[in-house]
């Protein structure tokens, strides 16, 4: 026999799947997002995800508090570092995009060498050969 008990976890277990289904959804909406904002600005996502970070009660545009999602994301603009950047969603509707301070290449600029100058490597043999001489 069915209690009262049993239909009221089952309702609460599919309310908990129903509810990280609609997550799902909004984390798919996040990403496009966040890849729309990305090739806006001309930089690349990193990866290729936005993974949430947590949920937090954030102002929206008309200062009212509202429980909202935060995603975190990576970005490059060089191809070198790695910069963050967070996305705060209200259910399906965006909140805002913050990323770190990057650097804006102008056309007018040479492009910055990314290569290291090349470091003197001693082969481990000749370091022993030379201390070893030393040391007698």
């Amino acid at each position: 026999m069915i209690g009262l008990g049993d239909v009221f976890l089952f309702l609460l277990f599919a309310a908990g799947l129903a509810w990280l289904w609609r997550g799902h959804g909004i984390r798919e909406r996040a990403l496009a997002l966040a890849k729309q904002h990305c090739a806006k600005l001309d930089i690349e996502l990193l990866d290729g995800n936005v993974a949430l970070r947590r949920l937090a009660m954030v102002r929206d545009a008309r200062g009212h508090r509202r429980l909202a999602r935060i995603y975190g994301f990576e970005f490059t603009v060089t191809g070198e570092q790695r910069l963050s950047g967070s996305l705060s969603m209200f259910g399906r509707q965006l909140g805002r995009i913050e990323l770190d301070a990057f650097p804006i290449a102008t056309p007018d600029e040479p492009p910055v060498a990314t290569q290291q100058p090349a470091a003197k490597v001693i082969q481990l043999q000749d370091w022993k050969r030379r201390h070893d001489r030393l040391d007698t």
